[in-house]
């Protein structure tokens, strides 16, 4: 499996990269982003990677860069650019959706950390120090867009950054903890989407003497009408964004967790980005993670 996600990577860093070659540089970005791609696959560090013997044998006559070379290279722009193109090329949805997915998924490290970017909020179980990754996804599996943020930022200010720079129309699916009038007017302001979630303390409660926002009391209209049908199916929906998270992390590439070497912001960001990408090229290839006999 490692060699096919590592050919689907190499064929479609030809079709991205169309940067000029550069004398001064010692190595193509396309270069540092196959190295870094090289060292994700396989779960390892980027030292790893730098070393002739972890390639195969047709591959190791190529010259390697340095870790810190890869270290350097990997926060320039062309190098982030790249790698952003590459994500837009993979992960993006292909052609406009009717309805889409919203939800956060928390990545935990251990609390002895010292990653002082890291922060404490609410995880599976209880609380955990670590990030939260806040995906806005296609009923697919595209992802539209996602950010990534210390575990004790609420998701609805994630959301809300989601809802304003992703340019999108149809119905948006949460959960009852995305039950806010800021997200609704927000949706209601650019127009031709609507939120659907439940009300947060359920359909027995009023709604208060506050102002609603006219997108809140449209999600209660289709979620709460007992002769509409349209509305509970299509909150029914919203469990398959859970089962493209358990695609996400239940294959051996894929984001089972943050390694110890994965911390700070910066690289907790382009690890998720790196594994977004694998996921998406399994699935769109048909690759799998077992041996036919």
């Amino acid at each position: 499996m490692e060699h096919q996600l590592w050919n689907a990577i190499v064929a479609l860093l030809d079709e991205v990269d169309q940067s000029a070659f550069s004398p001064w540089a010692d190595f193509t970005d396309r270069r540092i982003v196959a190295v870094w791609y090289w060292s994700v696959i396989h779960d390892r560090p980027v030292s790893w990677a730098c070393q002739r013997r972890h390639w195969p044998v047709t591959l190791r006559r190529q010259r390697l860069p340095s870790n810190a070379t890869m270290s350097r290279r990997l926060r320039t722009p062309a190098v982030r650019q790249l790698l952003a193109a590459l994500e837009q090329r993979v992960c993006r949805p292909q052609q406009p959706g009717l309805w889409w997915l919203i939800d956060g998924k928390p990545l935990p490290i251990s609390g002895c950390s010292k990653d002082r970017q890291a922060g404490y909020g609410r995880s599976t179980g209880g609380k955990a120090k670590g990030y939260k990754i806040h995906v806005l996804m296609a009923s697919d599996g595209a992802i539209a867009n996602w950010r990534l943020a210390p575990m004790n930022t609420d998701e609805r200010v994630m959301a809300a950054r989601l809802l304003r720079t992703t340019p999108l129309q149809g119905y948006i699916v949460a959960d009852s903890n995305y039950d806010s009038n800021p997200l609704h007017e927000i949706c209601d302001r650019l127009g031709n989407r609507q939120l659907v979630v439940p009300r947060r303390y359920g359909p027995g409660h009023g709604f208060g003497k506050r102002r609603q926002a006219a997108g809140r009391l449209r999600s209660a209209q289709l979620l709460e009408n007992p002769l509409a049908t349209f509305g509970p199916q299509l909150h029914h929906e919203r469990n398959e964004i859970e089962r493209q998270f358990g695609q996400l992390t239940n294959w051996g590439g894929g984001l089972t967790g943050l390694p110890a070497w994965v911390r700070t912001h910066r690289r907790v960001h382009r690890w998720v980005q790196a594994k977004l990408v694998l996921t998406a090229l399994k699935r769109q290839n048909l690759i799998s993670t077992y041996v036919d006999v």
